[in-house]
């Protein structure tokens, strides 16, 4: 399948979502710390989902955005309740069973299997600068975890949490990525967070009981997860996730890694390794080979857009 380009201002636009996304995903793991110790996992991941549906339903009803269309429910339906749903309860636990660098690894598999879910079942294109740049990142992630792992314990459990929210999250892009064809980024953002949080129901005796005894920090937490991170962030997401492959995507969330340390130093006074820095490195320079391209592609895209432009120049 061809993915027509975008003009320059598009692509500018969507790198700039992207990069509000990973940011934002990267401060809800210094939230999650802080929230985490007082709720368990499945009450932490409804919580933040019915404060991000919350979020989301206001801008939905000041944009007067209505349903989505009959064709984007399907992907909706599938990304809310493995991504929104079962990603966020199954990271959440697996972050209790095992050290934060397993997780780290465990978890960064996700855009590789976005990658090859993309290739075969969307028809995404794997040019050569991508899989070097995956590569690269893969190895920063793989340092950044070993260089984080020292401290905790691991647990088959945990490793098996982890392997699954990946999964979860990959499969859930891939079905999301079409559903964005068909219906807006708030849309697509909203009822798949709404879906995550119906299905995570069962889970609110715990967050009631939770509630009551959790420090106002923990809450606070919780309830920003939900605002940022989640309403704003898989927003920012899905606007550029319909500008672009899934498999580029996936590819910008391994600058997630690099952030974490550096926002993990600045708030909570963590002083990151050496090979933790070399391995943040390594992460933010394969996000930057992943996202290039070449000369070639570049003028290849740039010959529509200026045809299109010339077109509409006055004769």
């Amino acid at each position: 399948m061809m993915h027509a380009p975008t003009p320059r201002s598009d692509r500018m636009l969507a790198a700039c979502a992207a990069g509000v996304t990973v940011v934002l995903w990267a401060s809800a793991f210094v939230s999650i710390r802080s929230a985490g110790a007082a709720y368990s996992p499945g009450a932490l991941a409804l919580g933040r989902l019915l404060a991000g549906a919350l979020t989301l339903g206001v801008f939905c009803l000041l944009r007067r955005e209505g349903l989505p269309p009959r064709a984007a429910w399907r992907g909706i339906l599938i990304s809310g309740l493995l991504w929104f749903g079962f990603y966020m309860v199954a990271l959440n636990w697996g972050e209790q069973q095992v050290d934060a660098g397993t997780a780290a690894l465990v978890v960064n598999i996700g855009p590789v299997l976005i990658a090859l879910l993309g290739a075969r079942l969307l028809g995404d294109s794997m040019p050569p600068r991508l899989l070097a740049g995956m590569a690269v990142s893969f190895a920063g992630a793989v340092t950044v975890g070993l260089s984080m792992s020292g401290g905790g314990g691991s647990s088959v459990l945990g490793v098996v949490l982890c392997l699954l929210a990946a999964v979860a999250y990959a499969a859930g892009v891939v079905a999301q990525k079409p559903a964005l064809g068909a219906a807006s980024p708030l849309q697509v953002t909203t009822y798949g967070c709404l879906v995550g949080a119906v299905a995570c129901l069962p889970f609110a005796g715990q967050l009631v009981r939770e509630a009551a005894e959790a420090p106002v920090t923990a809450t606070l937490n919780m309830v920003y997860l939900g605002v940022f991170p989640t309403a704003l962030a898989f927003t920012t997401w899905a606007y550029a996730l319909a500008r672009t492959t899934a498999s580029r995507m996936g590819a910008t969330t391994y600058a997630v890694p690099a952030l974490v340390v550096l926002m993990s130093w600045l708030a909570l006074g963590e002083v990151p390794g050496p090979l933790t820095l070399v391995g943040g490195a390594l992460c933010l320079a394969g996000v930057a080979v992943s996202r290039s391209r070449s000369r070639t592609a570049a003028r290849a895209a740039a010959v529509p857009v200026a045809r299109e432009e010339a077109a509409r120049e006055p004769r």
